[in-house]
């Protein structure tokens, strides 16, 4: 890896105190949770909330195109585990019976986005339940994603045909569909899995990373020699600036590559890259949609901020207690977390169908902004559940 320079955490004052949000707290917060998600769930039983809502109010799609259904799925199961009502699991398995026939079919998967779609639909499934019928798509769904491999440059091809020069690019976001194929190695024994997922992320990590660990979005390969060629935005602010998301991404990426290989350095590298998101939020904590800007007039992005959350709240299981950087990222994630559920969550907004407000899907493409986006509302449930339970990771 090469060598950066670390951004320290220079408003450390800001978390060396709690903030304290209390249990009771994250408990009504769950409780309003699952009011928004009954009242939704028969129309979304058969279909899906659409990736982002309009006027904060997510449109019934159907499981054949995108990249977001399965965060919907996620939920359920994470509501399922919280409170045990069968209910939630009945939808969830109907939903995965979708799934199924979207990877047997190839229905719109020309992209690298397996993990999003089947980590937190199918896996959590066969995770939760024994669904074989779950393990068997989500298999088919990492056979697909090492598909996309390009063995000159050694990364997961992020979108287009994969003959296409011009598509020759991996993203940061894919940090987190690689932990389905981590888990497909683990429950097939066949290595080639962990080893794409292993290359892919050594790759990523090595120049996605700017010297100061902000990250690009989209990196740019030689594809005829693999050689590395430049670091650009497709959904930041611009080719040198730090999308929100894209940060979030990374800080959670890179740590559920350690849960899996458990490589000292990618602690290391996780430090840097967080403290460099929270050395750019602003005074409530929730980031703007890029970290270029701290103040100001910008949208919001809460859908990073709840990222951002479940990485923290993960970290501490992997950090010793003497860690001096273990209370700060707990302060943080609890400070990030509380400013959600106070000023960012749709529990005065009878309207809305969400779970988040004043998120962002693609600021500079107009898409979704300033409004509830799927991803952000299953990272702010996760964030919940893990404060409520001893969770285990559906990734």
């Amino acid at each position: 890896m090469k060598k950066n320079t670390d951004e320290s955490i220079y408003t450390k004052t800001k978390y060396e105190n709690s903030c304290h949000l209390t249990k009771k707290d994250i408990e009504i917060a769950l409780e309003e949770a699952l009011k928004k998600i009954d009242e939704n769930l028969a129309v979304f039983t058969h279909q899906f909330p659409s990736e982002s809502s309009i006027n904060n109010r997510y449109v019934p799609i159907d499981n054949d195109r995108g990249w977001g259904q399965g965060f919907w799925t996620g939920i359920l199961w994470l509501a399922y585990e919280a409170t045990g009502d069968e209910r939630y699991r009945q939808v969830a398995e109907l939903q995965v019976k979708t799934f199924e026939t979207r990877i047997e079919e190839k229905i719109g998967v020309n992209h690298h986005d397996m993990g999003f779609l089947y980590s937190l639909s199918c896996i959590s499934a066969y995770r939760l339940t024994g669904n074989e019928a779950a393990k068997k798509a989500a298999l088919q769904a990492a056979d697909h994603l090492v598909s996309r491999y390009r063995e000159k440059g050694q990364f997961i091809q992020a979108w287009g045909d994969i003959d296409d020069p011009k598509a020759y690019r991996l993203i940061i976001d894919c940090l987190m569909n690689i932990p389905l194929l981590y888990w497909a190695a683990e429950v097939t024994k066949e290595d080639h899995y962990y080893q794409k997922a292993y290359h892919h992320m050594r790759t990523t990590v090595k120049n996605i990373f700017r010297e100061d660990f902000s990250a690009y979005h989209t990196f740019y390969f030689d594809p005829e020699t693999g050689a590395p060629v430049k670091g650009v935005t497709h959904q930041g602010h611009s080719d040198d600036s730090a999308w929100a998301r894209g940060q979030a991404w990374g800080m959670y990426g890179v740590l559920l590559s350690y849960v899996y290989t458990k490589e000292k350095d990618l602690i290391d590298l996780y430090k840097k890259v967080t403290h460099y998101f929270l050395n750019h939020l602003p005074e409530d904590h929730v980031s703007y949609w890029d970290l270029d800007f701290m103040s100001g007039d910008e949208p919001r992005d809460s859908s990073a901020a709840a990222i951002a959350v479940c990485s923290l709240l993960e970290i501490d299981k992997w950090l010793d207690e003497t860690d001096p950087f273990k209370k700060i990222y707990q302060n943080a994630a609890k400070e990030i977390l509380k400013s959600l559920i106070e000023r960012y969550s749709t529990k005065e907004d009878p309207n809305s169908n969400g779970l988040l407000l004043h998120a962002v899907y693609a600021k500079p493409e107009n898409l979704g902004v300033d409004e509830c986006n799927i991803w952000g509302d299953y990272f702010y449930m996760e964030a919940l559940v893990r404060l409520l339970k001893d969770w285990d990771l559906y990734w």
